[in-house]
């Protein structure tokens, strides 16, 4: 996209929001990375849980590097991400994992208080960019980081927690995850009060990685609307991580939204192996559009997470050229770029 063109504009003077990237724990292991320099290591940091239980990321193995921080941010003109920490791996040690990763990453929003605010509902996300500043969402995936306890859930609201994600792929406390969605299970008791008690607190509810049962149960429980952070259209690539026609439009009717992702195993049935085009991505966005209607589609990268098929952050812009080459009107651009998330997390958070 050129500096000169209006679609320059269009995207510098939305509201952009992406729904889901795993940037914490990715520049933990890469060494405590500067939120604002990934050539700087942050060596005061001391060494916690993630890096404990993980390590560090071989450097062999790390060819992608940086997906996400605040310099790409400002590139790609993202206005406001949610910042998630998969807890899955940390087997009996959810909490502190979460914990570890969100002491990190506020010494670092600390120190660049000047470019980054943790948001904790509609209004911080206005105030923040009126200041110039990047909000920040603080997000848990996998309900395992509350230890089965609401007592816990309330405290990781205090500290700002504000998403939750129920689910990785394997079952939890909360509900079955994708990987067993065959066996037919959803929510468990607790995973209804859990969903009630983020709801009266103000707490949005993810739905990426639950079983197909579970999805389900979740809309019957719900009061306010949810959101799928990062899942694609099934129809377009048969992966149990995706959303059927069905479920699109449930989401559309409870008034969530669909985060559709980079990650290209969940764009093409091959694209593990053999990644797709970027236009596979606007057919994704489009059939959402088509499915569940413009007010319920957005966009949740998983950079630094899989979300692969943009090199990183700074090559967001593509998405407002690519949907404007589609015929998109820049009412409809802005929604899907952002709007539409903002509506939810208001709905949701307040």
């Amino acid at each position: 996209m050129s500096q000169s063109t209006p679609l320059t504009g269009l995207h510098s003077e939305s509201l952009v929001i992406d729904s889901h990237n795993d940037a914490i724990v990715a520049h933990i292991r890469r060494g405590n990375l500067s939120l604002a320099d990934e050539q700087v290591k942050n060596p005061n940091q001391h060494d916690g849980t993630i890096l404990y239980l993980r390590g560090r990321i071989p450097t062999a193995k790390d060819e992608i590097g940086i997906q996400l921080n605040i310099p790409k941010m400002r590139e790609g003109g993202i206005d406001v991400a949610f910042f998630a920490v998969d807890v899955t791996r940390a087997w009996k040690n959810h909490l502190s994992y979460a914990l570890d990763a969100f002491g990190w990453f506020d010494t670092e929003v600390d120190a660049n208080s000047s470019d980054m605010h943790i948001v904790l509902n509609a209004s911080d996300i206005h105030a923040a960019r009126a200041e110039g500043k990047i909000g920040a969402v603080l997000a848990i995936e996998n309900s395992e980081g509350v230890e089965r306890s609401l007592n816990i859930l309330r405290s990781l609201y205090q500290l700002g927690v504000r998403s939750i994600g129920l689910t990785h792929n394997p079952n939890t406390w909360v509900s079955t995850g994708n990987d067993e969605g065959e066996t037919g299970g959803g929510l468990t008791k607790f995973g209804v009060q859990l969903v009630s008690e983020m709801n009266r607190l103000g707490m949005l509810v993810d739905v990426s990685h639950i079983s197909e049962r579970g999805f389900w149960d979740v809309l019957d429980v719900t009061d306010a609307p949810v959101i799928a952070s990062h899942s694609n259209c099934k129809t377009l690539c048969n992966h149990p991580r995706n959303l059927s026609n069905e479920q699109l439009k449930a989401l559309a009717a409870n008034g969530g939204v669909v985060g559709i992702t980079f990650v290209t195993g969940f764009l093409t049935e091959d694209g593990w192996r053999k990644p797709p085009p970027f236009e596979q991505l606007l057919n994704h966005i489009e059939y959402a559009i088509d499915v569940a209607g413009i007010d319920h589609v957005g966009i949740g990268s998983d950079f630094d997470g899989g979300g692969e098929l943009l090199k990183d952050a700074t090559e967001y812009p593509k998405i407002t050229e690519g949907l404007f080459d589609h015929g998109y009107s820049e009412a409809d651009i802005k929604k899907v770029i952002g709007e539409n998330h903002l509506r939810v997390f208001e709905a949701a958070c307040g």
